[in-house]
């Protein structure tokens, strides 16, 4: 092996450690507007969907509280709440609140499908069962899913994901 490539592999290594925190970085965005988007359709929605909705709004604080440690865990400083989101339609109602739900759904597959892409082992294996939580709430919430759930094509479909590139306070 000659110096040149020793260097081009810790470079590319170095390379996989910066895509992975700004993958991390970006599932910590997509968790924080969750956790707002879900205060949203506990507000608007009720009886047992309320009690889905109180389940998921749980599940994605632990998971944001999670993400913020990896991302402190990989020398990154956890990317903050913003005080505000704009949500992607009005959420007059239960429906809309259903229609919502599963939209915050949808966008955190797509990050979670990067996360996959770019993470190491032990991080692959946590977004993918993210995203196939994500994926399975969507369609409780939609009564349908995507045959790919989390893929580039379904998210072109919709509005931005969430993904590092997205603008910031959007849901």
């Amino acid at each position: 092996m000659t110096a040149g490539t020793a260097r081009g592999s810790r470079r590319d290594s170095d390379d996989s450690g910066h895509d992975e925190l700004t993958a991390v970085q970006a599932a910590l965005a997509a968790e924080h507007a969750a956790v707002y988007g879900y205060g949203v359709v506990g507000g608007r929605i009720a009886g047992d969907r309320r009690t889905e909705a109180q389940a998921a709004y749980d599940g994605h604080r632990a998971r944001r509280d999670a993400l913020r440690r990896v991302v402190r865990d990989l020398g990154g400083a956890p990317q903050a709440a913003a005080a505000a989101y704009e949500l992607p339609f009005p959420v007059p109602d239960a429906a809309a609140a259903a229609r919502l739900a599963a939209e915050l759904e949808d966008r955190l597959a797509a990050v979670y499908a990067d996360l996959v892409r770019v993470g190491g082992a032990v991080r692959r294996r946590e977004a993918a069962a993210a995203l196939r939580e994500a994926a399975v709430r969507s369609v409780r919430w939609r009564g349908g899913g995507v045959a790919f759930p989390g893929l580039a094509e379904r998210a072109a479909e919709a509005a931005p994901t969430g993904s590092a590139s997205a603008a910031a306070g959007a849901l």
